[in-house]
């Protein structure tokens, strides 16, 4: 199970949703394992724009259809 019952961001449940392991967007995108938990898990943090963009082409490159907006605000 995805998530481990914790509290889990839109980021996070559409991760967990979609069965991505946050250690596939660490290795994938170079973002920190720490920095994306905490995305995965807190509304509030938004990440730098350098490391979203890191995370979008990730996620894009495995094909998902996903922008900025979809996790976090603009």
């Amino acid at each position: 199970m995805f998530g481990l019952n914790k509290p889990r961001s839109k980021f996070g449940k559409w991760i967990d949703k979609k069965g991505i392991k946050q250690q596939w967007i660490v290795k994938k995108s170079g973002v920190s394992r720490g920095t994306i938990s905490q995305l995965a898990t807190d509304d509030e943090r938004t990440p730098t724009l350098n490391n979203a963009k890191k995370i979008i082409k990730a996620l894009q490159s495995a094909e998902y259809n996903v922008d900025y907006g979809d996790f976090w605000d603009t």
